[in-house]
């Protein structure tokens, strides 16, 4: 009896932090959050070449957290290393590399307008 009840208050949890964290597994895809983010690895006092905005994941279409001010310095996590995302053309340039980090505000960056 015990064991039926435990079941469903461990499958209960498990759906409450998917709610908590807003996590949602996509079959087929690598969706953002699947992505690294580990700051602990970073890169300091990289600076923005222009004012670029700060995404929730690494595309274009993404919702903005903030701005990396052009000549600010920030971070780049995940030890440097960009991520394949959407296209886009940014600091005049075209790619479809973006960084993890930020001046204020953590997301996603375009590679192409962060210089260190």
């Amino acid at each position: 009896m015990k064991s039926r009840f435990l079941g469903s208050a461990l499958t209960t949890a498990a759906l409450v932090g998917t709610a908590l964290t807003g996590t949602v597994a996509t079959a087929g895809s690598a969706s953002a959050a699947s992505l690294p983010r580990d700051c602990s690895k970073a890169i300091i006092n990289v600076k923005a070449k222009e004012t670029v905005n700060v995404r929730t994941s690494p595309k274009t279409s993404a919702t903005a957290v903030g701005i990396w001010g052009k000549g600010r310095k920030g971070t780049v996590c995940n030890d440097g290393k960009a991520y394949k995302g959407g296209s886009y053309t940014a600091c005049g340039k075209k790619s479809n590399l973006w960084y993890y980090g930020g001046e204020k505000k953590t997301g996603w960056v375009p590679k192409t307008c962060i210089n260190w």
